[in-house]
């Protein structure tokens, strides 16, 4: 049936969507780990979907079913033992880290059915990041719709960012990388490379955003300085916005993110230059500079963030982050006390592959989403016996 309000079905929607509804996984999920040993409990990890490209983001809808995104430009609504794979996406240019990226529903989907999603706009001379919103109807996205898209088209393939995180007062963030080619870009207040721009859920600009009314600064920046941020998270209990972002080789970094502050790229990092081998920019800090909160040591390449729920079944790690780890193949769990990272695991060391997505499902468990040409969404629950 429709999710969006008001939507029509038709006979040829009907006949679509039962086309379209194929086999994905077995109604009893596949233990693909057990015994995984961890610091206070046994872990058991299991293969919710297998046989997708290139997995982004898993969203969880209010009834019960799942949207995953695959980089070369798919999206598909799991619903049970059924895979349903939507059509109606605008054009995407895949290339690269460029693609179909980002998904998270509205705050407020029971009511208005929007789902919003990034991908990279433009062709094979020049691409953006952009953010679009659209309703499911069966088997199509419908009313679909650009919101937003960064202000300067760029050479394709690298550093898009691209996650969304909507806040309480229903503005949004979306990270957007400083695309590669031209780092210092990050450090250009008129640019939105190397920024978390803040929009209203239409994608106009909220007018409390840090920089309003400052004609040196575009008005959608909310924090600037990036390199490429990948995972963004507000914790629960203290509202505060935590965000891992990928450094050069090594300086990969979680910053508390805080409006209107610069964080540095690439004037300073913890990170090396590739080439050289010597320390990027002018040096580790600025004083006029936020540092980050805590560098992953060995380097994380991190790629989805998301806090451990105070209740539930997971309780010794109540309020922790979770930060996933690509070319580290890991998950790290991060214990926060007063801004401070005060205790670090590594958890799932190469056991899964590439780890490009961690969210919190509706139900308190661990989803993870592997970022491999056949990659798969995995549970991560206690194991009691």
């Amino acid at each position: 049936m429709p999710t969006g309000p008001g939507r029509s079905t038709t006979l040829a929607a009907v006949l679509t969507a039962l086309v379209l509804a194929v086999p994905w996984q077995s109604s009893a999920q596949e233990v693909v780990a057990d015994d995984v040993g961890t610091q206070y409990q046994t872990l058991r990890v299991l293969q919710v979907a297998d046989g997708l490209e290139q997995p982004w983001a898993v969203a969880f809808l209010p009834d019960g079913r799942k949207v995953v995104t695959e980089r070369p430009g798919r999206m598909s609504v799991l619903d049970g033992d059924n895979r349903t794979e939507l059509e109606g996406l605008p054009e995407i240019h895949v290339q690269g880290q460029g693609g179909l990226l980002d998904v998270v529903p509205h705050p407020a989907y029971e009511e208005n059915g929007w789902i919003y999603f990034t991908y990279s706009k433009g062709d094979s001379d020049a691409t953006v990041p952009a953010l679009a919103r659209a309703r499911i109807d069966r088997s199509r996205l419908v009313d679909v719709e650009d919101v937003f898209e960064s202000n300067s088209y760029t050479s394709p393939g690298r550093h898009y960012g691209s996650r969304i995180l909507f806040l309480p007062d229903g503005t949004l963030l979306m990270s957007i990388g400083d695309r590669g080619a031209e780092p210092e870009r990050a450090q250009d207040t008129r640019d939105h490379s190397g920024t978390l721009v803040r929009l209203n859920d239409d994608g106009s600009v909220p007018d409390d955003n840090p920089f309003v009314g400052d004609d040196a600064y575009a008005p959608e920046i909310y924090t600037y300085g990036h390199r490429n941020i990948q995972g963004i998270v507000r914790h629960p209990e203290t509202g505060e916005i935590w965000a891992t972002e990928h450094g050069p080789r090594g300086g990969d970094e979680l910053n508390l993110i805080v409006a209107g502050e610069n964080y540095g790229w690439p004037t300073v990092s913890h990170g090396r230059d590739y080439g050289t081998q010597d320390q990027w920019g002018e040096g580790r800090t600025h004083p006029e500079m936020r540092a980050p909160v805590f560098e992953f040591l060995p380097t994380l390449a991190p790629s989805g963030l998301a806090v451990v729920p105070e209740a539930g079944y997971q309780e010794t790690w109540a309020g922790n982050l979770l930060a996933g780890g690509l070319r580290s193949e890991r998950i790290v769990r991060l214990v926060i006390e007063d801004q401070e990272v005060v205790h670090a695991e590594e958890l799932l060391r190469a056991d899964l592959g590439r780890i490009r997505d961690v969210r919190i499902g509706p139900d308190g468990a661990i989803y993870l989403a592997t970022g491999e040409d056949s990659g798969g969404l995995y549970r991560v629950e206690i194991q009691d016996d």
